[in-house]
């Protein structure tokens, strides 16, 4: 007769360390208090977070959402060993998808899935999404780290974040006013953003080149493909603030014309002057792609933002005065094109 096997099953054979991550949601939350508004009425810990909408001036107020990921610029930091800018980027992804509807984004909640929790790996990461939620005047309310063994394997992880924003109806963009000869305004870019990894992994593993190479001065590839998205919240607020803004694109994956083309009417286009790109700037990694890569404007055009993170849509009588304005605030700015009738956009 053989002998019955001994079963010692637990949560924690099984891959789940629970009092490892109560210990991290303790770590976590004086991080949020110390960016959190006094509309946060319940934060981290709770089975959900309250927050007060306080919309007293606001006449019709509606509610804006986002959600994003940060892709496989993920990989590389894992390859870099730096996980302090990913968090950026993940608050980035969408409180900017927010800042082109025209709303104030309230607070954000992120979720982080990983193989098997490293507490200093995802105190890293939250402190980089409370930078961000501090550069973008929102709260962290909430998330949820998910370990999940079986699911992911050689310590890989995946973010995903949420944002809410608040707006009045009235100010809600893009606007319909929009006609030939309004002016295309870039904000530049910090980079690659967080759009166009996989092509950039992809490039990186066929030339055989390491992300620790020397790419100029002291910075490494790594260094400079790790830089996070910018957050334009608080410059794009002020803009809004004193000028009529018809509409705001955001220039994620699809690059400038999928993403210059959600906020038009079907009616027009668009012409962009390419010298106000990045392929010409040595110290760009857009440069680098375009000339030692040998990669095609056509292929950059549609997968990365090419050093313009934003594009506004003025009017251009108010021109003069919002370059003006811009040097005020001390926020660049790059005049990058125009409406046209044509229903194309275009690149010359």
């Amino acid at each position: 007769m053989s002998k019955k096997k001994n079963y010692n099953f637990s949560y924690l054979s099984s891959g789940v360390n629970v009092n490892l991550g109560n210990k991290l949601v303790k770590a976590i939350k004086p991080i949020t208090k110390k960016i959190n508004d006094n509309n946060v009425i319940n934060g981290i810990g709770g089975f959900g977070a309250v927050y007060d909408l306080n919309h007293n001036n606001y006449k019709r107020p509606l509610l804006v959402s986002a959600t994003d990921g940060v892709g496989t610029k993920i990989l590389i930091a894992k390859d870099m060993n730096i996980y302090t800018t990913i968090g950026i980027d993940l608050v980035a992804m969408s409180v900017n998808d927010l800042i082109v509807q025209g709303a104030k984004p309230l607070f954000f909640l992120d979720y982080i899935a990983v193989e098997k929790i490293n507490k200093k790996q995802i105190l890293d990461i939250i402190k980089g999404i409370a930078k961000g939620c501090s550069q973008a005047s929102c709260s962290l309310i909430g998330g949820e780290t998910a370990e999940l063994p079986g699911l992911y394997q050689n310590s890989h992880f995946d973010l995903a974040g949420f944002a809410v924003g608040l707006v009045d109806k009235k100010k809600l963009l893009p606007k319909r006013n929009i006609i030939k000869n309004d002016i295309l305004i870039g904000l530049p870019s910090n980079g690659i953003h967080s759009n166009g990894y996989s092509l950039v992994r992809n490039i990186f593993k066929e030339k055989k080149i390491s992300y620790k190479k020397k790419f100029y001065s002291n910075y490494s590839f790594g260094d400079i493909l790790l830089k996070p998205t910018l957050i334009y919240v608080k410059p794009i607020h002020k803009f809004i603030s004193k000028f009529n803004i018809k509409a705001i694109a955001h220039i994620t994956g699809g690059g400038i014309s999928e993403n210059l083309a959600r906020v038009l009417p079907k009616n027009l286009g668009a012409e962009i002057q390419l010298n106000q790109l990045d392929f010409e700037n040595k110290k760009s990694i857009f440069n680098w792609f375009y000339q030692k890569c040998k990669l095609s404007q056509k292929e950059m055009l549609k997968t990365f933002n090419c050093g313009i993170g934003m594009i506004m849509i003025i009017s251009k009588k108010d021109l003069e005065e919002f370059v003006a304005y811009s040097k005020k605030v001390k926020q660049p700015i790059k005049i990058i094109g125009k409406i046209t009738k044509n229903k194309n956009i275009t690149f010359s």
